[in-house]
């Protein structure tokens, strides 16, 4: 099924996208391609292969949670460039105004 310059109009509107004339017609034949590689990869798939998110079965590593020693704030921020009020300082990001 070959996509028409109208087509694509369509397609644009549906889009809410401005297309000239002459980008209407360069896109025909491209998104033309486009849906025929994807008629052909869905047609790869037979009912004898379930979907798969990853080609590779994933699964996933845990450690048993343990309670060990962590830093103290105190020596935490001792590292730190700057602190203040007991947490770390760091430059102004965002506008007051925001």
């Amino acid at each position: 099924m070959a996509l028409s310059p109208d087509d694509v109009a369509r397609l644009a509107a549906l889009a809410r996208i401005e297309l000239t004339e002459q980008e209407r017609e360069t896109l025909a034949p491209q998104l033309d391609v486009i849906l025929e590689s994807v008629a052909s990869v869905a047609g790869l798939a037979g009912d004898d292969i379930p979907p798969t998110s990853h080609a590779l079965p994933l699964v996933n590593v845990f450690r048993p949670d343990e309670v060990r020693q962590t830093l103290s704030a105190d020596r935490a921020l001792a590292m730190a460039p700057a602190a203040e009020d007991d947490r770390f300082r760091v430059p102004r990001i965002l506008d007051e105004e925001a």
